[in-house]
């Protein structure tokens, strides 16, 4: 199996009998060229697991690859947890892995995993849910508003892989996410305010 990462959780899986893209999101990029692929698979609708444009280009380049999501997202198959799909002779199991709490006053996307040949990799997105079963690669969230480094490390020991590639990991150099989440569940009449570096500003 060989593993190509572009960026957050962007990853190729090409596995000799088939090549699946996971997750090609805003923080991602040099996915949109590629070709040859069999489907591309989207675990949720937040943007940093799909970028409608850069979609738009990747599938133009592969008119027959499938498309994969648990949302209605256009051109794609809609799946649901315990779906069985199959690419090229490649197997893939979609996962009720339910997205992680942001905050309470955030709503939540549906959110699945997706296991690739039995448990040869396993690609959780915006999920710390343990498949039942052994997995060889784990694609691994390592920075996200939902988590912190404890529970990838707390993550990572529960699953167990022989191999763990770190994914999720765009976010570390993208303050604005974590100020976004700050602004919008701020209670009423609190305001936030970024500073800008090494600026007086009058609070």
């Amino acid at each position: 199996m060989l593993i190509s990462h572009f960026g957050h959780s962007c990853l190729l899986v090409d596995t000799g009998a088939a090549r699946l893209l996971f997750d090609p999101g805003v923080y991602s990029s040099g996915f949109e060229v590629l070709e040859g692929l069999d489907a591309i698979l989207v675990t949720h609708e937040h943007r940093d697991h799909v970028d409608p444009g850069a979609l738009a280009a990747v599938r133009a380049a592969n008119p027959g690859a499938r498309l994969i999501a648990p949302f209605d997202l256009e051109g794609a198959e809609i799946v649901n947890p315990g779906d069985a799909l199959e690419f090229g002779g490649t197997a893939v199991t979609v996962v009720d892995a339910p997205h992680e709490v942001i905050h309470d006053r955030i709503e939540l996307p549906v959110n699945v995993g997706y296991l690739v040949d039995h448990g040869a990799f396993y690609h959780p997105g915006d999920s710390l849910t343990v498949p039942g079963q052994r997995v060889d690669v784990l694609g691994l969230p390592t920075a996200a508003p939902w988590m912190k480094v404890s529970d990838a490390a707390d993550f990572l020991a529960k699953v167990g892989p022989r191999k763990a590639v770190p994914i999720h990991e765009a976010i570390l150099a993208r303050t604005e996410v974590f100020y976004r989440v700050l602004v919008g569940t701020a209670p009423e009449g609190v305001e936030v305010v970024v500073l800008p570096r090494g600026e007086a500003v009058e609070l």
